[in-house]
């Protein structure tokens, strides 16, 4: 019992691998390729803990070449050499299979050693990856393979590894282990989709648990306690914080209360606050803006209190602001205003200021109009009159268009009314 329980659990059939139905079911192309037992460059993308590596230790057990595996994390130039130097001895001889697990941490110089023999098929290459490959692997590699989606581990998956794994406790340890099926629940979800996780619980609870008439008992307490610490999953620099923030906004931006909820939970629970409140504060004047201006202050005192106080206190006045954003009418004419403003200025548009506008404090004997006039509007009735403001190459152009939503519309007939007059 000295290795994981993990790995001492390590499927032996397709069949046995927990989730990924998408992938490995009967009809699906890669059980397919598994089964026909030619294998192409093949890279795994996805979360921690759910099959990844699992699946390529198979596919590994599968074959007649060389089984070779290195880690991104650790792995050295030499090692790739090493590797590529045993092509040409007996154990060489059908090619290699090199298992990569971690490849975003080579760096591209590593990756660009591997492409020769990769490409003439010497090397085949199965690679692993929380990170997206489109970002982090070199171009060439991933011209050269399949890249497959790794997902989230359903509890109901889960549970199929927990009973798996309480089964082989029992044969290690010739004890019967009995866990509730509340307690086998609480592992399946507490566990965020990562089955690896899931199976450390298991192991724990059973080494922690207490012995009644020879048989072993977990309840749901005890896997409470050893699984609470067991957060969703969250990675400050990668895909999924991306993914939370994404929905964060998102679900604000669609109205939808409970998931704007559930993802600042997910934010906070992760000690985010820093991502919970910038978001916030975007979704304030990006999505609501004109709608109801007021939004703006509201979410600044909200999130000013949130950060002077800390977690845990921070979840409610944030909670108030995200459902006061969630439930708030919404409008982007503010955004779409200034980025079409923006796209002028980047095309070189209205390089002269108008006369009347410029901080004109003298004017030179040449010149033959002497005099700023610009028309001061408070002299005006309803502090408004007609001048010339934009550039004279763009004087006409029209940057705001007014939302549909009540605020903005009673501007709109504010403004019809007075330019009317």
């Amino acid at each position: 019992m000295s290795s994981p329980l993990a790995d001492r659990l390590r499927p032996q059939s397709l069949d046995d691998i927990v989730g990924q139905k998408h992938l490995l079911s009967e009809d699906k192309p890669l059980r397919k390729i598994i089964e026909s037992g030619r294998i192409p460059n093949l890279i795994f993308y996805g979360p921690s803990g759910v099959g990844k590596t699992t699946l390529a230790s198979y596919i590994a057990r599968s074959t007649d070449r060389a089984f070779k595996k290195l880690n991104g994390t650790s792995a050295s130039t030499a090692d790739i050499r090493e590797i590529v130097a045993s092509l040409d001895t007996f154990e060489g001889i059908n090619g290699v299979l090199l298992y990569l697990d971690e490849i975003q941490y080579l760096n591209k110089k590593q990756q660009q050693t591997l492409l020769e023999f990769i490409e003439n098929g010497r090397i085949t290459l199965v690679a692993s990856t929380t990170e997206n490959p489109y970002f982090y692997v070199y171009n060439a590699i991933l011209s050269r393979s399949t890249v497959f989606e790794f997902k989230t581990v359903e509890p109901e998956e889960v549970i199929k590894a927990v009973d798996r794994a309480i089964n082989i406790l029992q044969d290690e340890m010739q004890k019967e282990i009995v866990f509730t099926d509340d307690a086998k629940e609480h592992i399946s979800k507490a566990c965020s989709g990562d089955v690896r996780k899931a199976l450390n619980a298991v192991e724990l609870c059973t080494l922690s648990a207490k012995e009644k008439d020879g048989k072993i008992f977990v309840d749901k307490e005890l896997a409470k306690e050893l699984t609470q610490h067991s957060s969703a999953r969250y990675d400050r620099d990668g895909d999924e914080h991306y993914d939370i923030v994404s929905a964060y906004q998102k679900s604000m931006r669609g109205s939808d209360v409970n998931a704007s909820l559930f993802y600042l939970a997910r934010l906070l629970e992760a000690g985010d606050l820093i991502s919970a409140c910038r978001r916030l504060e975007v979704c304030a004047c990006e999505d609501v803006g004109l709608a109801y201006p007021q939004i703006i202050p509201i979410v600044k005192s909200c999130i000013d209190i949130a950060m002077q106080v800390g977690l845990p206190e921070a979840r409610i006045p944030l909670a108030d602001a995200v459902i006061s954003v969630a439930l708030a009418p919404k409008s982007n004419s503010g955004e779409l205003a200034i980025d079409k403003a923006l796209a002028d200025v980047k095309q070189g548009y209205g390089q002269r200021i108008p006369r009347q506008l410029q901080n004109m404090h003298y004017d030179g004997e040449d010149n033959q109009n002497k005099g700023q006039f610009y028309i001061y509007p408070h002299d005006y009735k309803n502090h408004y009159t007609y001048q010339q403001y934009l550039p004279d190459d763009i004087k006409d152009r029209v940057y705001y268009e007014y939302g549909d939503n009540k605020t903005e519309q009673t501007y709109k007939a504010y403004w019809d009314k007075i330019k009317n007059e």
